[in-house]
């Protein structure tokens, strides 16, 4: 389980060699228990406060402690976890992040995120026959920029990147102005909005992209991938570029359990608060969140080459496919000598 404690003046330490959830609640003292071994990790909202004790108990048992923003997005983690061959797949990482091996990668990924997306489009098309030709507009303009995108050569990613982040843009904004039309009336949006979020449905998907950097950053760490050698993202000062890279493919996990909420009218205004300029998730609408995302990326299980999988094995075995790839990849020293020549001019 995901231990996820998000309400303020809460007190997590060790009690009798389990975690202790202490909380007051007015007079009354509310305390509940928790064994280690049923814990994978634990994700904390600001205003939470931690012993050392638990932090130890955690360590102990391999669990990752998370730190999370107010809308989700993680700022700090601790744990401790076993690296294999990281020194090797990490030069690779370096070497293949300025060689044409990057830019296959990326355009590897950027394509799974859009073709993921089309088709989550045609499933929710099946259901909405009155707007098919709706449907088919935007899945034609998404698939002309998939197409677009694995037609284009260089021999590094920077060679294209501004390229790439048109086509993908462009297919972003097609997608999501369609998935805001079609939601029920009182929870329509015309765009995508980031911090603050300018509406519900980015509010919460907002915060269900942060949790989902998380799995993806921690999936990379334990199969000995840099997080911060990105391949598209620009690696600007701590910025965890190869997350953001790795994602991509992934973020429909986080627009599916969103829309379906939407869609299933589960959301409703106890689940935000209005903040300066846009809205915000408050405790219920983390805890409705939460609940749902969890259950979708550990407890469903899909077919992913021919096993059932939950979608967070899936994040993680491809995380070690992709460190697997790099181990197995020659790159030409000669291209890579040359380009480190015209850096430095």
């Amino acid at each position: 389980m995901i231990l996820f404690i998000d309400t303020y003046g809460a007190f997590l330490h060790v009690a009798d060699n389990m975690f202790e959830v202490r909380l007051k609640k007015g007079e009354e003292t509310i305390k509940r228990k928790i064994a280690p071994a049923k814990i994978k990790s634990i994700l904390l909202s600001k205003g939470i406060s931690l012993s050392t004790d638990a932090i130890n108990l955690a360590l102990t048992y391999n669990i990752d402690i998370l730190f999370l923003e107010f809308d989700g997005t993680p700022y700090g983690r601790v744990w401790y976890s076993k690296l294999g061959s990281t020194t090797k797949i990490r030069k690779q990482q370096l070497v293949a992040s300025i060689t044409e091996e990057g830019l296959n990668f990326t355009k590897e990924w950027i394509i799974g995120k859009l073709s993921n997306q089309v088709e989550f489009l045609k499933r929710l098309k099946k259901h909405r026959s009155e707007k098919a030709v709706m449907f088919v507009n935007v899945i034609n303009k998404i698939e002309t920029r998939i197409k677009a995108i694995s037609e284009l050569t260089g021999k590094r990613t920077e060679d294209v990147a501004e390229s790439i982040r048109g086509y993908e843009g462009a297919a972003g904004r097609e997608y999501f102005s369609l998935l805001g039309k079609i939601l029920p009336q009182e929870y329509r949006f015309e765009t995508r909005s980031y911090r603050p979020a300018r509406d519900q449905f980015n509010a919460f998907l907002n915060y269900a992209y942060g949790v989902l950097y998380s799995h993806v950053e921690k999936a990379l760490i334990i199969a000995g991938i840099d997080p911060f050698v990105g391949f598209l993202h620009r690696d600007d000062y701590n910025q965890k570029s190869m997350v953001f890279d790795f994602i991509e493919p992934y973020r429909i996990y986080a627009e599916e359990v969103v829309f379906k909420l939407f869609s299933a009218k589960k959301v409703n205004k106890k689940h935000t608060d209005k903040i300066t300029g846009g809205v915000s998730l408050n405790k219920e609408g983390k805890l409705l969140l939460m609940d749902s995302f969890n259950k979708f990326l550990e407890d469903e299980k899909i077919i992913f080459k021919n096993k059932k999988q939950a979608r967070q094995n899936i994040i993680r075995l491809q995380a070690h496919a992709f460190a697997s790839r790099l181990l197995k990849t020659k790159f030409n020293m000669q291209e890579v000598e040359y380009y480190d020549l015209l850096g430095d001019v």
